[in-house]
């Protein structure tokens, strides 16, 4: 039965105001009141955007926190993850699980460092192989060396990458494994000596021993019994019959070793190589051999053949290093492919349970949806990332998954794929038609998932560091949970709501908690603590203390295990208090037009971190008063021009003040201001403070001292009886540099009569004064 939520009118209305308006029958009402509460807004109303949402809704976001038994998906969705059990751990001297094979209802695993083969059935494991006499198991007990107890522990402590020098580790590795035609277990001992055995009856047999190989990478197995081996170090693939006999070399490749083989029809293997990444196809019949694809990475490290006839091949690069970033990379193409939509691994059929919606509070909310259209083309992108690829039967390539993680093992269940990868131990789910996928387990012990098996709809893994034997079942985890990332306001603020997009089964649950505080490291004690989990059933309020940073923390419950509460987004309202503008710049100019001398441009330059709209007020002071002398008020623009002609001449300065009370009441309104640089008005020309003349000979020696009280003199130019060629002079000490300067004229000879010489003279400015001075030259 589908748990629905009703309200009343006023209550939708405050849930759901800037949703889509449903349902119908409150649609028009809604947009009605909504139109008509706009349209009798006085035009000088803005409300402050004081508050704002933060929506977590793709993988990149929900990566940045922290998962336990809970999967998130490459479309950004939190669920439940599988029920895991682990069957083994601690097992002894084993550091990886390198294969799997189940047969009969027996698991069987193959390890290293000591080529151990060890059984799993009815809740026991027990070694299969080496089998050693008691004897020998007491003696090797007893030759270990105790722990010296008066020793520091780190003198004690082994590194796990060494490789101990102890006679019992014997270095071999399994590889691997496969069941023959009959169900019996065929592992490939590698190391020193390389050998292929079968368990038959509770015996062990060597039935082949390569002369030219060192290690058994691969086994499978043909729909007639026939055997094929990829081997090392000198590529080559072996063929043997289905008892195990008449070997023979399939193909020699000029690559190391085959790492993978996967078997198909009409007489055809697949190989997959190191060194250069090459995936091979073969005619068994033929030995006619082709390279379907140049990875150009350095490793094949799995082939998986499907019932369509897909090819899918893991490449990887070896010791890359993983990175938070585990969806760093987007999908090659925006929107979703053409296929037949069915249910992806991390939903289910809905049962008529609670389905929450988050309140559209934006114009755009396609937003979410979009993807980027293409991913970077190979060689460009950052870090070492694998990758795994469909092939079609035509031989075309397409990628289907990428990610900085390194690929050990892959097999396919229900129409998706299983990657186990490292060093993170992340079990991947990749759906390649819908391109999607999910991490859908991760240990958080272990460093690597080195191999991976199914049947009856259980996945079995295998890891390393330590090595451990899981089962996943096909339910949910009863209970997972999920805690973002630090979520920023920039300023100490009050938390709303948190609002989830979900559907939530019957019986099913999502609680959420919260906290906050003011650094950066979610791990400091002065966080507050969790509040108590509480049912979402609705918006809830974040009712964590005010703070910088908010944390939620999810908690997704299942009773049953049979079904799981799916989340495609989260959001989150802050509310910060209105805060000053800053006025973050004010700068001076005076304009250079003959129609403005004499006046300035006054450009400020503000912001708001509530974005709310702001108005200026300009005062002026002059040097050494106090009081500031109102200029203008209530300015909407960014700039404006004084007349500087108003005041005297001085050296003022100019303060801006920005009012967000525009957006805010009078009583919550704030300011804040600037004083620019100081700036000299000056309106008065220079001025000559003395002067002398001398003739002699019809020539006129004319000696000026100049002086201006605030600028620096300019230029000086002269003429002689009011001719328009002014002549340029320069100061005695050839500089204008200061306000005060001296010159010397020495005009050409004169004429016997009245003369006038005129200067004109202009400082820093523009300030220009002219001067005449009559001279009578004398006749002989």
């Amino acid at each position: 039965m589908k748990i629905k939520i009703e309200a009343k009118a006023t209550k939708i209305l405050k849930l759901s105001f800037f949703h889509n308006c449903r349902p119908l029958p409150y649609k028009l009402l809604f947009c009605l009141i909504w139109f008509l509460f706009l349209a009798h807004l006085p035009a000088s109303v803005s409300l402050a955007v004081t508050s704002r949402i933060t929506t977590h809704t793709t993988s990149r976001d929900l990566l940045k926190g922290k998962a336990k038994d809970v999967v998130i998906s490459s479309k950004g969705t939190i669920q439940l993850g599988r029920a895991a059990e682990i069957l083994a751990e601690e097992i002894e001297d084993v550091w990886i699980i390198n294969s799997m094979v189940i047969s009969g209802g027996n698991i069987y695993i193959g390890t290293s460092p000591n080529g151990a083969i060890y059984q799993y059935t009815l809740g026991k494991l027990k070694k299969i192989y080496p089998l050693e006499p008691q004897q020998d198991k007491k003696e090797k007990t007893e030759n270990k060396e105790p722990k010296d107890t008066n020793t520091p522990d780190d003198a004690n402590t082994v590194d796990a990458n060494t490789v101990e020098t102890e006679q019992y580790l014997t270095n071999e590795h399994i590889f691997a494994m496969a069941a023959d035609i009959s169900g019996r277990l065929l592992a490939g001992i590698s190391g020193e000596k390389c050998k292929l055995i079968r368990f038959n009856k509770g015996k062990v047999e060597t039935v082949f021993e390569p002369e030219d190989a060192k290690y058994i990478f691969a086994i499978v197995v043909a729909e007639n019994g026939d055997i094929y081996l990829g081997t090392g170090p000198n590529g080559k693939i072996y063929h043997l019959n289905s008892f195990a006999k008449l070997p023979k070399v399939v193909y020699t490749t000029t690559d190391k070793n085959v790492l993978s083989l996967a078997i198909g029809k009409d007489d055809l293997i697949y190989a997959g190589t190191d060194t250069r990444g090459l995936v091979y196809k073969i005619n068994t019949k033929t030995a006619a051999a082709s390279v379907l694809y140049d990875s150009e990475q350095e490793e094949i490290t799995s082939l998986l053949l499907t019932e369509d006839g897909h090819l899918y091949a893991a490449a990887t690069s070896a010791r890359v290093k993983p990175t938070d970033t585990r969806f760093a990379a987007p999908l090659p193409l925006a929107g979703r492919p053409d296929a037949e939509q069915k249910a992806p691994e991390s939903t289910q059929k809905s049962d008529g349970g609670l389905k929450l919606n988050i309140a559209n509070t934006k114009k755009d909310d396609d937003a979410k949806a979009k993807r980027k259209a293409a991913l970077p083309t190979k060689g460009k992108r950052p870090g070492k990332n694998s990758f795994i690829y469909k092939i079609t039967p035509a031989g075309y390539v397409t990628e289907v998954f990428t990610q900085q993680v390194v690929l050990f093992t892959m097999t396919a269940h229900d129409n998706r794929l299983f990657v186990g990868t490292g060093n993170n131990a992340e079990l991947f789910s990749i759906d390649p038609d819908a391109e999607d996928h999910a991490v859908v387990y991760t240990d958080e012990q272990a460093s690597q998932i080195t191999a991976v098996t199914t049947i009856d709809r259980h996945i079995y893994l295998g890891t390393a560091n330590p090595a451990k034997l899981i089962k996943l079942t096909d339910g949910f985890a009863k209970e997972g949970t999920y805690t973002s990332d630090l979520i920023d306001a920039s300023q100490p603020t009050r938390w709303g709501k948190l609002q989830i997009e979900a559907d939530i089964p019957t019986e099913s649950k999502v609680l959420m908690s919260c906290r906050s505080g003011n650094v950066k490291d979610p791990n400091d004690p002065t966080y507050s603590q969790w509040t108590d989990p509480i049912e979402v059933t609705k918006p809830l309020d974040l009712t964590c203390p005010i703070g910088r940073f908010c944390q939620y923390k999810l908690t997704l419950k299942s009773p049953d295990g049979k079904k799981t509460p799916v989340i495609r987004e989260i959001a989150v309202a802050d509310t910060i208090p209105n805060l000053p503008p800053r006025v973050e710049s004010v700068t001076i100019s005076r304009l250079d037009s003959a129609a403005k001398a004499g006046s300035f441009k006054i450009t400020y330059k503000a912001t708001d971190q509530n974005a709310d709209k702001l108005t200026y007020k300009i005062d002026f002071r002059k040097i050494s008063r106090t009081n500031w002398i109102e200029l203008k008020d209530d300015i909407k623009a960014d700039s404006f021009e004084w007349n500087g002609k108003t005041v005297e001449d001085g050296r003022y300065e100019i303060k801006v003040t920005a009012f967000d009370v525009k957006s805010n009441t009078t009583e919550s309104a704030l300011t804040a201001s600037r004083i620019s640089e100081t700036i000299v008005v000056d309106n008065t020309a220079p001025d000559i403070k003395k002067y002398s003349m001398d003739v002699s000979d019809g020539i006129v020696t004319l000696k000026l001292n100049i002086t201006d009280q605030l600028s620096a003199i300019k230029n000086l130019h002269y003429t002689v009886d009011s001719s328009d060629d002014w002549n340029a002079t320069i100061p005695n000490d050839l500089v204008y540099d200061t306000t005060e300067e001296d010159f010397t004229i020495v005009t050409e000879k004169l004429e016997t009569g009245e003369h006038i010489i005129s200067v004109k003279i202009t400082d820093a400015v523009g300030n220009t004064v002219y001067k005449t001075f009559e001279v009578n030259i004398a006749g002989n």
